[in-house]
Order: C-alpha cells, then structure tokens, then sequence
C-alpha cells in the first residue's frame, strides 16, 4: 500500500478527532466528551509547541493518525518524542502502517541534532499494540509510568 504520511493540518481536525474518539473507546472503553476532544486536537494543530499530529493517507483516504509531544531531557540535552494516541483505522490493520509511521518518526530524529529519539506508553491490556512495538525493537524494560490524573 502507498501511504503519505504527512504533519496534520487544520483540514484534518475531524478525522483526527473521530480517531481519537474511536481509539480510546476500543482500548480503554472510555467515553470522551467530543466537544473536549476537538478542542484539544485543535489546541494543537494550532500550537505546534503542545505537539505534532501526523497523518497517513491512501490517496485521498484518511489511514491513520498519531501525536507526538515533546519532552526535554536535561540528561541528553535534547528532546525525546513521546508517540501518543496512536490510531489505525480498522480497515487498515494488519498492513504496517504504524511501522511506516514509525519509522518516519524515526528518520525525522536520525536526521536532527535536537531530538534524542522516541518514546510511548501503552495501556497494559493492549496486546496487540504491544506486540507491534516490540516487532520494531522498542522496549518496555527501561521504565515503568506512573501517573496521577484529575
């Protein structure tokens, strides 16, 4: 398959918004607020400081989206790109489009000087998606995520 894989734009609000609706439906069984989510896409495709949406398309078909936020680390005196809210849609899965994904990512930080390299999280029950980024050598054995949320 020939996919483009593009930085998101303000043309892409609405798929990028049903993605993310969709995605944490079928991966955490969470009810997001549609009004708060297209405020939070646009909040970033209009302020590239909060992170960078990228795009893959078949043609004029919406495949896939995720964002990336940056995080400075003062240990490398670069940026880390976390990869968040990863999304295939369903039709699409199976053909490795994230990996194109990925490594677009990848090559975007092999070729700066200010970027360190990648990183995300996965909620524990997502197998699959696990599965895929251990294929591409990402690994789990270095730290473990805690949080607090409102």
């Amino acid at each position: 398959m020939d996919l483009n894989i593009r930085k998101g734009n303000a043309d892409d609000l609405k798929n990028i918004v049903e993605a993310q609706v969709s995605m944490a439906k079928e991966t955490e069984d969470m009810d997001l607020d549609l009004e708060t989510v297209t405020k939070g896409v646009s909040s970033v495709l209009s302020d590239e400081s909060k992170g960078t949406y990228y795009v893959a398309e078949s043609g004029t078909e919406f495949v896939a989206c995720l964002l990336t936020v940056p995080e400075w680390s003062d240990w490398r005196n670069s940026t880390v790109m976390w990869i968040h809210s990863v999304n295939v849609e369903p039709q699409y899965r199976g053909k490795k489009v994230y990996k194109k994904m990925y490594e677009h990512l990848q090559s975007i930080v092999n070729t700066s000087s200010k970027l360190a390299g990648l990183r995300l999280y996965v909620d524990k029950t997502n197998k699959p998606a696990q599965a895929v980024y251990k294929k591409l050598g990402m690994s789990a054995e270095h730290y473990d995520l805690y949080e607090w949320l409102k």
